[in-house]
C-alpha cells in the first residue's frame, strides 16, 4: 500500500511538469514606471527594485525553481496577486488618489514588516530589509504624500 501511494505521488508530480507557468512578462513602458516617475534617491530606488519589483512589476525575474510544478503555480499566483494589488510598471496609469492610497498602504505594510513576504525573502535573502532600510523607504514614501 505504501509503495502504491509513493508511486502515485511520483506520477502526479511528473504529470504536473507538463503544465508550466507562463513566464512572459508584459511589456514595460519605462515612462509609466514608478521609479522613473517618482525618482527616489538611489539607495531607496535599489531597495524597492530588489525587495518589491519581482512581484509588483512587469520585470519579474523567474528563478530556476519556477520550472518545477506545483511550486511554480504557487509562485505565479503570488506574482499575479502582487501585480493586481500594485504594479509599479503601470504607476503612470493610476489616478492621483489611487497613487496616494497605494503609497500609504505600501508605507504601512513595509513598516509593519508585512512586505516583502517571508516566503519571498527566504529564497531571496537580498530582499530582506533591515529596520534602517525599512525606515528609509517609509520616510521617503511619506515625503511623497
Amino acid at each position: 500500500m505504501k509503495k502504491y501511494i509513493f508511486f502515485t505521488i511520483i506520477v502526479i508530480l511528473i504529470v504536473c511538469q507538463f503544465f508550466p507557468i507562463d513566464k512572459t512578462n508584459p511589456e514595460v513602458d519605462s515612462t509609466k514606471d514608478f521609479l522613473t516617475m517618482e525618482n527616489p534617491p538611489t539607495e531607496v530606488k535599489q531597495l524597492i527594485k530588489t525587495a518589491c519589483y519581482d512581484c509588483h512589476s512587469n520585470e519579474t525575474q523567474y528563478p530556476w525553481y519556477t520550472n518545477v510544478a506545483p511550486i511554480s503555480w504557487w509562485i505565479k499566483k503570488h506574482i499575479d496577486n502582487g501585480r493586481k494589488k500594485l504594479n509599479y510598471s503601470n504607476w503612470g496609469d493610476y489616478e492621483a488618489d489611487k497613487k496616494q492610497h497605494k503609497l500609504k498602504e505600501s508605507a504601512e505594510e513595509i513598516h509593519e514588516k508585512q512586505m516583502p513576504l517571508l516566503s519571498y525573502f527566504v529564497m531571496h535573502p537580498e530582499a530582506k530589509l533591515d529596520d534602517t532600510q525599512r525606515q528609509m523607504i517609509v520616510d521617503w514614501i511619506k515625503s511623497k504624500q
